[in-house]
């Protein structure tokens, strides 16, 4: 089936919360021989915003971002970036990191920058000044003149990192950036996708690590099998799992214990259970009213590792968990 060239129910402007939209998928599917590697794919990825595909290897994150890009075809679905409906058109526009990192080992570290830059169309005169104050405010001033064969593993992705947004495009890609990276160097990476969003410039990056998702996005899309079950705000995400109630009480018994919830259970001073749908006011009023003396509550929402699993599946969580950490680069 060939891919659809336009989608007529699609318009790409903006969402409910009034925001342009720098990509938009629909129902992108992706076969290899008899394998379906992306399977009815849908994403709205807001512009200026930071965007997660969360999942672990092998469940289709490089597959979907290379159909995005125009890499590869999609054998059906719709896509539109940055407005075109052909992600070519806009190349010039968009910064890439492969997952499969890759620089010309005789290069110097400035004259691949630059080089990198060249590619989406940046002079190279130009790109040289850039990657110099690039490498300066990163820290890696020092390495301008170094060939990439001379840098460490880490030094060297970090030299592409900068060769990826040199040319100032609106659209950054990253697929599994942080593999490679110290914790130092991956908290600078960080920093910078945030920084990068502050100026407007959208960023969508694939992770298998739920911790980079949590702190940077705003909103995920967690893919599992080749499919998205869910796409949205991270706090909508969370959501799947109710928060949980942990109480405090001075008195031990009272009619105010008719108040709690069906699940609450007690576990020494303290009562655990689902925070009701109404919210926790008409409890607290129940709880004041009835004497039981409030000595602690608190509410604990579900953290992104958990709703992973309720909405991927067990089997999905397990093989994020089993992959092979990596070790820093030094």
């Amino acid at each position: 089936m060939d891919a659809q060239v336009g989608d007529p129910g699609l318009t790409g402007n903006a969402r409910s919360d009034e925001r342009p939209i720098a990509i938009e998928a629909r129902a992108l599917v992706k076969r290899f021989d008899r394998t379906t590697a992306v399977d009815g794919v849908d994403l709205s990825v807001p512009q200026g915003s930071v965007y997660g595909i969360l999942g672990p290897n092998g469940a289709g994150k490089t597959t979907t971002l290379r159909m995005l890009l125009g890499i590869i075809e999609p054998d059906s679905g719709y896509r539109r970036i940055l407005g075109a409906e052909r992600p070519h058109d806009v190349a010039h526009a968009i910064g890439y990191l492969p997952e499969e990192r890759g620089l010309y080992p005789s290069m110097k570290a400035t004259d691949a920058i630059a080089f990198l830059g060249a590619l989406r169309g940046l002079p190279l005169q130009e790109g040289r000044r850039r990657a110099g104050e690039l490498l300066e405010r990163h820290g890696l001033g020092y390495a301008a003149d170094r060939q990439i064969r001379q840098l460490s593993k880490g030094m060297a992705q970090q030299v592409q990192i900068l060769g990826t947004i040199v040319h100032r495009p609106r659209l950054v890609i990253f697929d599994e950036p942080f593999s490679g990276l110290d914790a130092l160097n991956q908290g600078k990476l960080e920093a910078m996708m945030r920084g990068l969003a502050a100026e407007g410039t959208t960023v969508i990056f694939s992770t298998h690590v739920i911790a980079h998702a949590e702190r940077l996005c705003d909103e995920v899309a967690i893919i599992a099998g080749g499919r998205v079950p869910f796409a949205g705000p991270v706090d909508e995400a969370r959501d799947w799992i109710p928060a949980q109630v942990r109480l405090e009480t001075r008195a031990q018994d009272g009619a105010w214990r008719s108040a709690l919830p069906p699940d609450a259970r007690r576990d020494g001073r303290f009562w655990h259970f689902t925070l009701p749908e109404g919210g926790i006011e008409p409890l607290l009023r129940a709880l004041i009213a009835g004497e039981a003396g409030i000595l602690s509550l608190s509410i604990e929402r579900a953290g992104l590792h958990d709703a992973f699993v309720a909405i991927a599946g067990e089997a999905a969580a397990r093989a994020l968990k089993d992959e092979k950490p990596e070790e820093p680069h030094r």
